[in-house]
């Protein structure tokens, strides 16, 4: 297994749709591997494809608490076939926008139709942490990030200062 690179903001590739997986084979099943380890290293409990440079309809996911009590799920080309109307908000935060925070207000309850990593259909409802996860992890596949779900004079400001950094980076690695 190997550690992937993590993308981060404001990398363009973010704001990509992603495509579907079209055959699950064991190039595709190193990938999750490595998704995973790169997810657990992070640490994270969510990983897109898009994520880590490969824009295809991808996801890991693992909202266990600690190593008894590991719940690794992959899903790939998910489809939302149902999401509750009661709402639940988490505190979320995101590997591609490392150290910031914020609360976003979802869907409590989503059942989710996907293939696993070995092409086997799935269905799983996903409730409490587990369906605010799930969803996060969804948008990147179409392009969006849980700071569109904030006003746009915080998103903005988050975005400011992630373009900062990111050309103060490529300045010392001009040097």
């Amino acid at each position: 297994m190997a550690l992937l690179d993590i993308v981060t903001l404001p990398d363009p590739m973010l704001r990509e749709q992603s495509a579907p997986v079209e055959r699950v084979d064991d190039d595709l099943r190193r990938l999750v591997e490595n998704m995973f380890e790169t997810m657990y290293k992070a640490p994270g409990i969510g990983l897109a494809g898009i994520q880590v440079g490969v824009p295809r309809r991808i996801f890991t996911m693992d909202c266990g608490k600690g190593d008894d009590d590991k719940n690794p799920i992959c899903m790939i080309n998910p489809e939302i076939l149902w999401q509750s109307d009661d709402l639940s908000t988490y505190e979320e935060g995101c590997l591609s926008i490392p150290d910031y925070y914020a609360e976003v207000e979802r869907p409590a309850s989503v059942k989710f139709r996907f293939l696993d990593q070995f092409g086997k259909e799935q269905e799983m409802l996903c409730e409490g942490l587990d369906a605010t996860c799930a969803q996060h992890e969804f948008d990147h596949l179409n392009g969006a990030l849980f700071i569109d779900y904030i006003s746009r004079l915080r998103r903005d400001r988050v975005i400011k200062k992630f373009t900062k950094l990111a050309k103060q980076k490529d300045k010392q690695g001009i040097l």
